[in-house]
């Protein structure tokens, strides 16, 4: 975590300091305003922490606008370089040509229309960005088994990942994915980890939402890295009043033939000792006659696993939530938004995430909603 926090702070002040030294070549006139812009940078910086004090010492209000107002910034600091890098890689290409072959012209963007442009640009794509994040897109599968009965009903399984309930993800939005989970009509609801992000003893009422649902077979989650970060216990109460049962590496069979299996996040090896159950042995352990559907935070299948499951449900990577982010998002799990086929005939469905965590924005990623149909079939 240490780790993390001083990656995240020494990228996030070189962004800052990248943005100051071009806002000091488009406008040098406004030499006057300089402190104040550092000390805005500052700020800005410092306010994803900030935020979490003063959340955890009980001032809700002040760090709702500290988190809107910091984290909507960060979006468009993220937006600006996007579109500035491009800019400077081709300044400095024509650059070379000119260099080493003086028949060609350099190309040179003025510092001011430079400027002026990466930020209009970033504030467009913030815009639509805050749109689209508003927008839940429900994600209809179909997934076939010959493990089930021939002639059965099918099983609606609706899966809700990445929500972050918190201080941007509040009451309102929480209402409006019951809703959606509602229409579907599904037989068992499922979270994939990260519904919970940062201390929820504010949240008052959210969880009774989620008992409104009540479904058939129930309701099941597993913890991802977030409850963790914000303390295993507290997200697992409230998981657990919001009428979900929390799976830390076990395994439920439900009445029909179908078995859900739900494998802890890796963080909790950071807070605490982890259950001594492996998920290699914990799929081993399942009738193979059944249809296994594997709950797991984190897109990526174990090789000791694999074949030992029929599906695996997964989130965590938001398909990147604000392109090109994804591009970051794949070095560290390759696995593209959707569903794929995985070693031993399994298959794998990564869900790009139901809320935002971070910048409330999102940038061809939309949020969904996932439900997935389990039929007979071959």
């Amino acid at each position: 975590m240490a780790l993390f926090l001083t990656m995240f702070l020494g990228s996030y002040g070189v962004a800052h300091a990248y943005l100051l030294l071009r806002l000091r070549l488009a406008f040098p006139q406004l030499y006057g305003w300089w402190p104040l812009a550092v000390c805005w940078s500052l700020l800005m910086i410092a306010a994803p922490i900030l935020t979490r004090l003063l959340e955890r010492d009980g001032y809700p209000g002040p760090a709702t606008v500290l988190a809107w107002i910091g984290y909507c910034w960060m979006g468009f600091l993220f937006l600006f370089i996007v579109l500035a890098l491009p800019l400077e890689l081709l300044q400095f290409i024509r650059w070379l040509a000119h260099f080493f072959l003086p028949i060609a012209k350099p190309f040179v963007l003025l510092p001011r229309p430079f400027f002026v442009c990466c930020c209009i640009g970033a504030l467009l794509v913030a815009a639509y960005g805050r749109y689209e994040a508003s927008r839940l897109k429900v994600e209809h599968l179909t997934v076939p088994s010959a493990k089930l009965p021939h002639g059965s009903k099918p099983i609606r399984v609706v899966l809700l990942s990445d929500l972050h309930i918190g201080l941007i993800i509040g009451p309102r939005q929480v209402q409006q994915v019951v809703a959606a989970v509602r229409q579907q009509q599904p037989d068992l609801v499922l979270a994939a980890g990260d519904i919970v992000d940062g201390h929820i003893r504010h949240f008052d009422g959210v969880s009774r939402m989620f008992r409104e649902l009540s479904p058939p077979l129930g309701m099941l989650a597993v913890l991802g890295n977030h409850e963790h970060y914000a303390g295993a216990a507290p997200s697992r109460r409230f998981l657990e009043q919001a009428g979900f049962r929390v799976l830390l590496n076990q395994a439920v069979s439900l009445p029909a033939p179908l078995t859900v299996v739900g494998v802890d996040d890796p963080a909790a090896g950071r807070f605490g000792p982890q259950s001594p159950v492996r998920e290699e042995e914990l799929l081993a352990a399942q009738p193979k006659e059944r249809f296994v559907l594997l709950l797991k935070h984190r897109p990526v299948v174990d090789r000791a696993g694999a074949g030992r499951f029929d599906l695996q449900l997964s989130g965590h990577v938001h398909k990147g939530q604000i392109f090109p982010f994804n591009l970051l998002t794949w070095l560290a799990f390759p696995v593209r938004a959707g569903m794929q086929e995985t070693a031993g005939g399994g298959r794998l469905y990564v869900s790009r995430g139901t809320g935002t965590w971070g910048p409330p924005l999102r940038f061809l990623a939309p949020p969904e909603l996932t439900v997935v149909d389990l039929v007979p079939g071959e």
